[in-house]
């Protein structure tokens, strides 16, 4: 069985929306521990009665502990032994009458390589179908990240399902402060969804996936390792969920070090 958690020197962050673990549990979890996360961001965690408990379950089948969320929204982050939780919590974000309340779970981890304690301020968000709501609310949630970088001395980390494809507004808004992961290793296509049609890397739908939905946005400071998904088979990913996962290596660069 793998265990979660990478090697020195790197942070894995996976994003994955669970869809309400209303898929095959059991896929689910094969699939989040071959993604092998130091810090997993969950979109449609549980959010009805029991919710803590649900969570609570997935986080230690998959070997992992929550670290942030609340019920409202369903957002959530869990993290591995591998790193220190510092600070975690849920934030509701504007509420626009008529859809649905949105949040983010944000934790500020820390990671000890060699002699040095580094420090990331990882968000989970999950935005709106509405595309209004959807700039604003990720307007809303770039000061609330930086704040918290900035409070513990952390590297911003951005994840989770926005709802909308590259080179729309909130990719244009998140992508002038962040690096997107996808785009900064050329755009793997392993195990996630690719073609000669546009669809490389993408998300959603699990089964047939045609649109980038799901992302990883790092920033300054950091470099990206790695990008990609779960390597299981094939049928465990249509299983768990109607998304599909993707995971990031990031590390520090020499100079944000010294």
């Amino acid at each position: 069985m793998t265990s979660p958690g990478s090697a020195d020197g790197v942070l894995r962050v996976a994003t994955y929306n669970v869809r309400g673990l209303k898929d095959d549990r059991r896929a689910l979890v094969r699939v989040i521990r071959a993604l092998r996360p130091d810090v997993l961001c969950l979109q449609e965690a549980p959010r009805l009665p029991g919710w803590q408990r649900e969570r609570r379950a997935l986080a230690r089948a998959a070997g992992l502990s929550v670290a942030a969320g609340g019920r409202v929204g369903g957002t959530a982050v869990l993290t591995a032994p591998a790193v220190r939780l510092l600070h975690g919590r849920g934030h509701r974000l504007r509420w626009f009458a008529g859809l649905e309340w949105r949040s983010i779970a944000l934790a500020v981890v820390e990671k000890t390589v060699e002699k040095d304690r580094e420090r990331y301020a990882v968000c989970s968000a999950h935005l709106d179908l509405q595309a209004g709501a959807r700039l604003s609310h990720a307007a809303q949630i770039v000061p609330l990240l930086e704040r918290a970088a900035r409070e513990f001395g952390a590297a911003p980390v951005l994840a989770g399902d926005l709802n909308e494809t590259p080179g729309a507004p909130v990719w244009r808004l998140l992508g002038g402060r962040y690096t997107d992961c996808f785009a900064a290793v050329g755009g793997p296509a392993q195990v996630l969804g690719d073609g000669d049609d546009g669809r490389a890397g993408a998300t959603f739908p699990a089964r047939d996936p045609r649109v980038r939905i799901d992302a990883i946005f790092v920033g300054p400071g950091l470099t990206v390792m790695s990008y990609g998904g779960a390597d299981v088979p094939a049928e465990d990913l249509p299983a768990a969920s109607d998304h599909r996962p993707v995971v990031a290596e990031i590390a520090f660069t020499p100079s944000a070090r010294a």
